[in-house]
């Protein structure tokens, strides 16, 4: 598996990264698939204080065995911000706990999604005392973000040179961030790209219109060889819940040149594919926001786009409920409360009937209510 250097921290990290959020079915599991990953040439593993049991599993690899390969490996973990320096230190202190870890080689401050989190960080005796003197102490070797934010808080945090790398969402169906991705590489920050098949898409079960237009490739091959044709990427999340899932990328990840002639072919044709919306294409401008009653438009708009021109309905159901249910993670109301106050209708450029397409939105995409998987 190739390797890439990490921006500034001079890691170097496989170009697939174990993250371990979904590998919660059992210790024996876990380690197991632990171990895959390493066979195959991972060399970073994933985690956070939030995923459930997965850093006492991933203690439970080191004790198996893993500790005699410690030196090639690098381990992530992820903290969200505290108000305070003291619990911060508490939750670094448990982690190397749950980890049977001395050091922790990637530490991130977990989900700096809105301003208030930004300004958590910046505190001179809040959380990020309590990281220094961790880096100071050898417990912690280097420090980033991650973030599910709006493209303008990850700029924002970005900006405050607190931090040597990112972990953020960008994919062939969600280029929002790119903005983002260019001042990170502009820093010299690694770029950490969260869940490209789940979140970039649910490309691990996608429709057959989707197989058709990747074809010869699958969904999930061309959706990474966009991300690793991409220099300023440097790892890509590869969740795998059992040792089994790992295959499904093992055709890419021996692949990070530039774009052949066939996969710039295969990706032209992916943006072809949105003529089909017609006149009722949203293009991801953001104009119409803010939305008085709190409606994230053009992520719902982005659901619609997909599941007209992609048949990718499953994914957007998926993405959907979560709206309502997730707090910063993944804000916004539903559709459905537009109360048709018209306000974003003279912002948007292309004069889209927004309330009508909210609603048909909500009625195609709306299901039972979900939760973030480890809740």
């Amino acid at each position: 598996m190739r390797d890439r250097r990490f921006g500034k921290t001079e890691m170097n990290l496989s170009v697939f990264s174990f993250g371990t959020m979904r590998y919660l079915e059992s210790e024996a599991n876990a380690v197991a698939t632990t171990f895959k990953a390493v066979e195959l040439g991972i060399n970073h593993l994933e985690t956070a204080k939030g995923y459930g049991k997965s850093e006492v599993y991933i203690g439970a690899a080191f004790k198996a065995g893993l500790k005699q390969q410690r030196e090639r490996l690098i381990v992530t973990t992820k903290i969200p911000p505290t108000k305070d320096a003291g619990t911060m230190r508490q939750f670094i202190k448990e982690s190397l706990q749950k980890l049977q870890l001395d050091y922790i080689d990637n530490f991130d401050i977990h989900g700096i999604n809105t301003w208030e989190h930004i300004e958590m960080v910046k505190q001179p005796n809040g959380c990020m005392q309590a990281v220094r003197e961790a880096m100071q102490a050898g417990l912690i070797r280097h420090v980033g973000f991650s973030t599910h934010g709006s493209l303008e808080v990850i700029m924002g945090a970005i900006a405050t040179d607190l931090f040597e790398s990112v972990n953020l969402h960008y994919y062939y169906f969600n280029q929002r961030n790119a903005p983002a991705i260019a001042l990170a590489h502009q820093k010299d920050m690694g770029v950490f790209i969260i869940s490209p098949s789940d979140k970039g898409g649910m490309l691990y079960d996608p429709p057959a219109k989707l197989q058709q237009l990747c074809h010869p490739y699958t969904p999930v091959e061309l959706n990474a060889r966009f991300l690793l044709a991409d220099p300023r990427i440097h790892t890509l999340s590869l969740g795998a819940a059992n040792p089994q899932e790992f295959d499904s990328h093992k055709r890419v990840w021996d692949n990070d040149q530039p774009l052949s002639e066939l996969e710039q072919s295969l990706l032209k044709n992916l943006d072809t594919q949105y003529l089909a919306l017609g006149s009722d294409r949203c293009s991801q401008c953001y104009a119409c926001l803010p939305c008085p009653e709190n409606i994230n438009i053009p992520e719902v708009l982005r659901l619609r786009n997909l599941a007209i021109a992609f048949d990718m309905e499953e994914f957007g159901k998926y993405r959907y409920k979560m709206f309502e249910n997730a707090g910063h993670w993944f804000p916004g109301a539903k559709a459905n409360k537009c109360n048709d106050c018209s306000d974003c209708l003279p912002r948007c450029p292309e004069n889209l009937n927004i309330p009508d397409l909210l609603r048909d939105t909500h009625n195609r995409l709306h299901t039972q209510d979900g939760k973030r998987l480890w809740e």
